[in-house]
């Protein structure tokens, strides 16, 4: 993606399912649960680099002895801090031993069960404070918490209210916090009410505690915080005895996977990440049903039991289409399934001709939906089509230079091209996985496109105009921020229509109040005077630069062609307004009011 926008987080959990002493002979290494955690971790890179955190839960450890470890980092390059770390802690040199149950009873991070978590910074401050995954402490193991969760709220006002109505203090208004304590709080409640029933029956409280461990109710526990949750999530904890859980939205928005065998229950956001990292075949790895949670008992036993009902499954396209590794089988499919139905909108934009038209691909991400878009244009039977590796993504540059004008010029050079490559009578076709803001396009990618001396250049996004705020886990919460939103407004002012964005304004304004789900999206009153091919032409018109020479088109998905190619996962909100919560209403309408008001914050 060439308009760069932080996204969902990644999370892993593994559980060990026989003694530590089996891993040591097996796989020659008590640290086997811990490396597969770092694999995990290191294979969801893409998903997280702001910060990462890892948590372990030893088992069965005697009183005393501490059983909960915990290591967190927003460095620079944070899974190898947080690992470096671990391992400087655990230091096998110094202590002589390569004893799995010594190990376990002496060093830290040596356990059964390990809970690890990435973060990309979508709200809050970058520092270690928002970095997961959080624990809430006890002196009873039954109410020791450690949370990782990826996921965004809608309505953390309203969740933060009801804590403060239950008689908490929160010690901070965040939406990490609040999923915490709601979760905290619950597991309370059920240890209370167990820790009643038990008393009536004559146990005492050392054998209480035990009964307590054995029988808590998770799936009860999960209804009862989450019953008001509106967004998407995946929420993953462990308790301090060794239950574990995972819980995924009733809207199947935030993605969450799944593998079990005989030594091993593995959870991971992506399921090619357990695939590649514990080496097993695809076709046992599962998801998490909409609504339901993993539930893994200490005693090593595991059930998926339902704690919300399910509602429409809209699971996030983006993950499709751009976040997700593509290594993933079906992934994989429908990246280049994308890029093979844009073909006729593509040979329209060409009038055809094949001869005079090189076709080529933004980096990285956008290559899958290349092959798809050549595979696609082959099977047209009228040539071979010209393919070039014209765009070159160099190493990162920082841009350290303050002026608007000199970070411009950095910013060009992010990317480069190979010259001679493409003839002055050629139109070039690049496809990138999606355009946001448009901004790269303009200060960089079609300022070097045109240093080639193209005839024209024709900009093809393998995803549909994006023109509303994302409220799930995507860094998309302003609407000046998107290249469609702006386009419209300047059709609607170029053809005398500005009315209308006062009058979505007043819309939007007497709503506020209102209970969620009583609110509608005006906002897309915005777009309805417009075709599709309106708004990408003046697209095209706003991206390009006065210094370009050659014409520029853009070529954008259509809604229906997205949902065919990812058909059970074409969540399209961000696209077509659709939002599945009633809480996605909300935040689309005070997103257009800070709009209008200048109000450049995030919408929720």
């Amino acid at each position: 993606m060439s308009d760069v926008i932080n996204h969902e987080c990644g999370i892993a959990l593994v559980r060990l399912l026989r003694p530590m002493a089996f891993y040591q002979e097996k796989y020659g290494s008590f640290l086997y649960g811990l490396n597969r955690l770092y694999l995990l971790l290191e294979k969801q890179r893409n998903r997280g680099q702001d910060g990462a955190g890892v948590v372990s839960v030893k088992l069965d450890m005697a009183p005393g002895c501490k059983y909960m470890d915990r290591m967190r980092s927003c460095e620079a390059n944070p899974i190898q801090e947080v690992f470096d770390r671990i391992h400087g802690e655990i230091c096998l040199e110094k202590n002589g031993s390569q004893e799995a149950e010594w190990a376990k009873q002496h060093l830290p991070f040596i356990s059964e069960v390990y809970l690890g978590h990435l973060r990309y910074a979508t709200f809050g401050k970058n520092n270690i404070d928002y970095v997961h995954p959080l624990k809430r402490a006890s002196n009873w193991r039954s109410r020791n918490l450690a949370l990782a969760a990826n996921f965004n709220l809608t309505n953390v006002d309203e969740l933060f209210a009801s804590l403060i109505r239950a008689g908490q203090h929160p010690r901070n208004y965040a939406d990490t916090v609040t999923l915490l304590e709601q979760v905290g709080y619950a597991i309370d409640d059920e240890v209370q009410d167990m820790y009643r029933f038990y008393r009536d029956q004559g146990y005492e409280r050392e054998k209480i505690s035990l009964l307590i461990e054995k029988n808590i109710d998770l799936a009860k526990v999960l209804a009862r915080s989450s019953a008001e949750w509106d967004g998407g999530y995946a929420v993953a904890g462990v308790l301090g005895h060794g239950d574990a859980f995972v819980a995924r939205d009733p809207w199947g928005i935030r993605p969450v996977y799944y593998y079990q065998d005989d030594e091993a229950v593995v959870v991971a956001s992506e399921g090619a990440v357990i695939q590649t990292a514990f080496r097993v075949d695809d076709t046992n790895i599962k998801e998490i049903r909409p609504g339901y949670a993993l539930i893994i008992k200490k005693d090593g036993s595991v059930r998926e039991e339902m704690v919300r009902e399910p509602r429409r499954r809209s699971s996030c396209s983006f993950e499709r289409i751009y976040f997700s590794r593509g290594n993933d089988r079906n992934i994989y499919r429908e990246r280049k399934r994308l890029g093979e139905l844009l073909v006729p909108q593509i040979l329209d934009a060409i009038d055809g001709d094949l001869e005079s038209t090189v076709f080529s691909y933004i980096p990285n991400t956008a290559e899958i939906s290349f092959y798809g878009m050549i595979k696609g244009l082959q099977q047209q039977g009228i040539g071979e089509p010209r393919v070039e590796k014209v765009v070159i993504k160099d190493a990162k540059l920082r841009t350290f230079i303050t002026s608007d004008a000199g970070r411009d010029e950095m910013v060009g050079h992010v990317y480069d091209v190979t010259y001679g490559a493409v003839r002055e009578s050629d139109t070039l076709v690049v496809i990138d996985d999606s355009i946001v803001r448009g901004t790269t396009l303009k200060r960089s990618i079609l300022r070097i496109l045109d240093s080639l001396h193209p005839k024209r250049i024709v900009i093809v996004s393998s995803a549909p105009q994006i023109r509303y705020p994302d409220c799930y886990g995507i860094d998309m919460t302003r609407m000046g921020e998107f290249i469609a939103f702006n386009a419209a407004i300047a059709l609607l002012e170029e053809r005398g229509m500005a009315s209308l964005i006062e009058e979505v304004y007043r819309k939007c304004k007497a709503q506020q109040g209102l209970p969620k789900e009583e609110m509608v999206n005006h906002v897309k009153a915005i777009y309805a005077p417009f075709t599709d091919d309106e708004i990408s032409a003046q697209v095209a018109r706003m991206v390009r630069n006065a210094s370009v020479q050659a014409d520029v088109q853009v070529v954008f998905q259509t809604v229906d062609n997205l949902h065919e190619a990812c058909a059970g996962n074409d969540g399209d909100w961000y696209f077509t307004g659709d939002y599945p919560t009633p809480g996605g209403n909300k935040v689309v309408n005070t997103a257009y009011i800070n709009w209008m008001e200048g109000t450049n914050v995030r919408s929720y």
